[in-house]
């Protein structure tokens, strides 16, 4: 567990050998040290923040979001019949790129864009950080008041779920300037 504490960008994470409870006891630990203990988590000068639920900072929603995924049952018919959340280990693999992505310690890598999502029936401006060398996105709204960020996610981009070419096609639609 403490080998994966000292991991820095590009190395992946050391996860398929521990049990679930040390799993999380390590990505915790990273989780809070990067990002949720952070008083200098920003990008662009401006301080990253988990969504709101309820009107309440939902923390530990944001790193069962950055380290599992949801995955659709479907019956022989093709109709959806449940979701449920799978541990993701491709995104927990990479949990600890996301600090040097946002201090933008590694530019040569990556792309930085604000796009329009269509998002619960709405418009909204979302940006984007895209490490095109190692198919990586990190997502950030930004809050209406212009000063902060939300933390939308962060993910490998797995060819296999077509997110490349979504993430690409959101570059070549992307807006004049970075939100």
């Amino acid at each position: 567990m403490a080998i994966n504490y000292i991991k820095r960008y590009k190395a992946l994470l050391e996860l398929n050998h521990l049990n679930e409870y040390d799993r999380r006891v390590s990505l915790k630990a990273i989780f809070d040290r990067d990002i949720a203990d952070n008083d200098n988590f920003n990008f662009n000068a401006k301080t990253i923040r988990p969504l709101k639920k309820e009107d309440v900072i939902d923390v530990e929603s944001l790193f069962k979001h950055l380290t599992y995924k949801t995955e659709n049952e479907t019956d022989n018919k093709g109709k959806i019949i449940k979701t449920r959340d799978c541990f993701d280990f491709e995104r927990s693999k990479r949990l600890h790129w996301i600090l040097p992505h946002v201090e933008n310690k590694i530019p040569d890598e990556i792309q930085v864009f604000s796009a329009n999502n269509r998002v619960k029936n709405k418009d909204v401006i979302r940006t984007y950080i895209h490490n095109v060398q190692e198919n990586y996105i990190i997502i950030l709204e930004p809050q209406r008041s212009g000063q902060d960020y939300y933390f939308i996610t962060a993910y490998y981009l797995e060819k296999k779920y077509g997110g490349l070419n979504m993430i690409k096609n959101k570059y070549k639609n992307r807006l004049d300037k970075v939100y």
